[in-house]
């Protein structure tokens, strides 16, 4: 596998082309453009993430495989939806806590998408009982969760997203101190970036020092559900 040296200058386009001609006989026509404009590069990005992530810690994975690893697929799932459209027009990369089977465990993320790049670090909807630990970890455990949010670094680059309920949860404090977060259904933090980064031969620089800044909020959130950071 080649180095990292930035995503194509084509890779927006070509996704924005995707958004455009979303079916399957075009993107059988340019799949040679997806694999040189999007898989390989972005394998290649992800390759580059693995000795940076295990710098801040060893328990979340780098995996640069077409199909199982970080990439996720550029198949969307229909069978649940009314848009019928069959793929993805972002790239998407997610670094999951060792311990964990699905995108619901904690990790790190990068969303790559003409108009909207991000990078995300938490729990997206977790399964009851995790939501559960995490919101009885935040009764006990409230000023460790404030210390977290305040984290310079955390706080002036990246907000908190994500569902949240309109009453209390059942079977906590109506007014306890952080009844805002007890409410969460999302656990993630987000912090946007130009999309004109990724085709910098530093981007994996740069995801790798944004993802630091995250380690007392993924720490505590690693501590709530029980698995080491």
């Amino acid at each position: 596998m080649a180095g990292f040296d930035g995503f194509p200058q084509g890779s927006l386009t070509f996704l924005s082309r995707l958004r455009e001609n979303n079916d399957r006989t075009w993107f059988n026509a340019h799949k040679q453009d997806y694999e040189s404009l999007v898989r390989e590069p972005a394998l290649a990005f992800i390759a580059a993430m693995e000795p940076r992530l295990s710098k801040l810690s060893s328990h979340f994975l780098a995996i640069p495989k077409k199909t199982g690893g970080s990439l996720m697929r550029v198949y969307r799932d229909t069978r649940y939806t009314h848009d019928k459209s069959p793929y993805k027009t972002n790239i998407g990369i997610q670094f999951r806590h060792q311990l964990g089977k699905d995108v619901h465990a904690p990790g790190f993320y990068v969303h790559i998408e003409p108009g909207s790049c991000f990078i995300g670090a938490g729990i997206w909807r977790p399964e009851s009982k995790v939501l559960g630990r995490i919101r009885d970890f935040l009764t006990d455990n409230p000023a460790g969760w404030k210390r977290a949010l305040n984290h310079r670094p955390f706080h002036r680059h990246f907000q908190l997203v994500g569902d949240s309920l309109v009453r209390p949860p059942r079977g906590y404090p109506a007014d306890h101190e952080l009844l805002s977060d007890l409410k969460r259904k999302d656990f993630i933090a987000c912090k946007n970036f130009d999309e004109r980064e990724i085709t910098s031969p530093d981007f994996a620089v740069m995801v790798g020092e944004d993802f630091a800044k995250t380690t007392p909020f993924m720490r505590y959130l690693c501590a709530a559900v029980g698995v080491p950071y």
